[in-house]
């Protein structure tokens, strides 16, 4: 269906004046639609086979995004701080097309942008608030009510098994490469299954967690001063709060980029460290247990080890998951989380110093 078709079907006042496409994503086909009363609003085809439920994706964001509403209540600006979630004439969260492919709409916040990099603590400050926020207007929602659109994104234990058996089947004869990788990972199996584990036990408590949160998944102002709202909600699901603040730190602190092939380049940046944990508990002080805000060094090491397993996984199986651009990249991907954990280890009282 051409995309006048499919807005069409949402209840949408106006007529589609533009659609123009959006590049930003690498998941969803993402169209920024005008209208004829000067509406704006993101439309987006839902990627089937990441999300194989794409209504139990929606009902997640609806659920999500409807209770930060309610505690925005009398915010001036409610629009530009939380999605809106536009429904089809019909009430529905999504369209499903004559061909099988589903699409939704939002709200389009104007007069915002996104970042990709992290240069200085006053950006990662507001990282950390944006993810501290989020997490406290969604701190009295209790996260069993989602849907787990992707079961077992952060269990360490199914990824240490799904690398046992691509070291088992090694197609691409590829093991003898990765020993010291392997040793490494093995050593460090039973410390990076702790925050797993104690979620099962009850140790941490069962909230929203966003599950991507790096830099470019928050909206700032124009000018970049102020952290807006938190946005690619695709993967917000049930889990323990430190899998976000674990990917946070992964993402802001690393002095590298994420397939770095000269390692000596790789560290936690202390520095931005503390920024980002300053902006974080700027927000997230009041609903934090002792138990949370104890795991939260530890949080960053746990996904960035859970990363580097999963780009190792990918690497022996013959890269198959993760897209590539050049042969070895999921191999220096997995060396640059490795590198990142030795260099948190190397500091790791200073990152415990909060």
């Amino acid at each position: 269906m051409e995309i006048r078709d499919i807005v069409r079907q949402f209840a949408i006042e106006g007529e589609l004046v533009t659609a123009e496409t959006n590049h930003e994503g690498h998941i969803n086909g993402t169209y920024i639609c005008t209208f004829s009363d000067g509406a704006m609003y993101t439309v987006q085809q839902i990627n089937r086979t990441v999300f194989v439920h794409p209504e139990q994706v929606m009902e997640n964001i609806e659920l999500v995004t409807s209770h930060i509403r309610s505690r925005l209540t009398g915010t001036a600006d409610m629009d530009r701080r939380c999605l809106t979630v536009i429904r089809t004439k019909e009430g529905n969260l999504c369209f499903k097309d004559d061909t099988g492919e589903y699409w939704r709409v939002y709200r389009y916040i104007s007069n915002a942008r996104t970042f990709s990099t992290i240069t200085e603590p006053k950006e990662v400050y507001l990282l950390g608030s944006a993810i501290g926020r989020f997490q406290n207007q969604l701190s009295d929602f209790d996260g069993r009510k989602l849907h787990i659109t992707i079961p077992n994104f952060h269990n360490m234990r199914f990824r240490y098994e799904q690398l046992a058996q691509a070291y088992k089947a090694d197609p691409k004869d590829r093991v003898r490469e990765v020993t010291d990788d392997l040793d490494f990972l093995m050593d460090n199996r039973k410390r990076g299954c702790a925050i797993w584990d104690g979620m099962e036990r009850g140790t941490y408590p069962t909230r929203v967690t966003h599950n991507d949160t790096k830099m470019n998944n928050v909206l700032f102002s124009e000018d970049g001063s102020e952290a807006l709202c938190v946005i690619d909600l695709d993967t917000v699901m049930p889990g323990t709060i430190l899998f976000d603040t674990g990917d946070m730190i992964r993402t802001a602190t690393n002095t590298a980029v994420e397939d770095e092939q000269d390692l000596s380049k790789v560290s936690c940046d202390v520095r931005l460290y503390h920024a980002l944990m300053d902006g974080y508990l700027s927000q997230a002080d009041p609903f934090l247990t002792d138990e949370e805000f104890d795991a939260l060094a530890e949080s960053g090491k746990t996904i960035t080890q859970i990363m580097a397993v999963r780009f190792l996984t990918d690497y022996l199986a013959g890269d198959v998951y993760y897209h590539i651009d050049r042969p070895g990249q999921n191999l220096d991907r997995a060396r640059t989380q490795i590198a990142l954990m030795r260099s948190m280890d190397r500091q790791w009282d200073d990152l415990l110093h909060l």
